[in-house]
């Protein structure tokens, strides 16, 4: 619960879009229910190719509903994931944006530590850091290794992680974009597409909806 003297989250409302190379499949969730995810599925797998895939179809779909309702979990801005032409998932990508009403957005030096922050994972090794210019404003690129808890504690994984902490010049919210992946013999090819797909990333302010009692 939310205390009393707790900033008020910004009402700030954005159009977030991305010309995404094949493979990447916009997994975003409107309503958030099994149900819109199926659906989804559903339109994704039928247009396959079933010649290229290695896995079953049905494979396939129970992967992508079971992502989406995931990575829509904690209502991101966008959430995305890729697939390899043989139908296996690679990598997913998040969109999400944050902000406190009167309090200022933290600087590029500010934010890096707070990248770092994962809930039941810490960084291993040393972070690789770089500063960017994206068409949707300036950016900090952070790439490290991941060392996450397993289910009961029971030993640990490894997953790799892109974060693009992004400062549109239009907006007061910092917009973070993550990436991750667990199979590192694809770490290359992963930090390209995802380098390729935040470089098209557009970030177009809306009209903030009228308050209570304000004019339309």
């Amino acid at each position: 619960m939310t205390a009393p003297d707790d900033p008020a989250p910004l009402d700030e409302t954005f159009e977030c879009t991305f010309e995404f190379q094949p493979g990447w499949i916009d997994l975003t969730l409107r309503e958030g229910t099994k149900a819109e995810a199926k659906a989804l599925a559903t339109e994704v797998v039928n247009r396959l190719n079933p010649l290229g895939l290695e896995i079953e179809k049905s494979a396939v779909f129970d992967d992508m509903v079971e992502r989406a309702v995931d990575l829509n979990d904690d209502v991101p801005t966008l959430a995305a994931a890729y697939y390899s032409e043989a139908g296996e998932a690679l990598a997913n990508l998040m969109v999400d944006s944050y902000g406190d009403e009167g309090v200022p957005r933290p600087g590029a030096d500010e934010v890096i530590p707070l990248l770092l922050e994962w809930g039941n994972a810490q960084v291993t090794g040393a972070p690789e850091i770089t500063h960017l210019e994206l068409a949707a404003g300036p950016a900090v690129r952070i790439q490290a290794m991941l060392q996450a808890n397993r289910m009961l504690g029971f030993g640990r994984k490894l997953t790799e992680f892109i974060k693009y902490a992004v400062f549109p010049p239009d907006m007061q919210s910092l917009i973070v974009v993550t990436v991750t992946w667990e199979k590192i013999a694809v770490t290359e090819r992963i930090a390209e597409l995802a380098d390729e797909a935040v470089r098209t990333m557009r970030i177009t302010p809306l009209p903030t909806r009228p308050t209570e009692g304000g004019t339309a």
